[in-house]
């Protein structure tokens, strides 16, 4: 699985971005998570409100900061 993580550095995308990671940790999930900070490459991806969370090529999340439990409910529906 390959989750990217988009975002320009604020506080709300690092702590997603730590968040996924403690979710994919608590999961076991064998994942590659990359972090983006190129806005070129973010707008690529049709986001324009940050934080967003690419799972496996299609957007999963856009604009907000999920909890630990969220981001760990929703691999594992995408982990099926």
């Amino acid at each position: 699985m390959e989750i990217k993580v988009l975002g320009t550095g604020c506080p709300k995308c690092k702590t997603l971005e730590q968040n996924i990671r403690e979710a994919v940790e608590k999961l076991g999930i064998n994942a590659t998570i990359i972090k983006v900070d190129d806005i070129m490459e973010i707008m690529n991806f049709g986001i324009m409100t940050t934080p967003a969370l690419v799972i496996d090529g299609k957007v999963a999340l856009k604009g907000k900061v999920a909890s630990v439990q969220e981001l760990t409910s929703l691999l594992t529906l995408n982990n099926k």
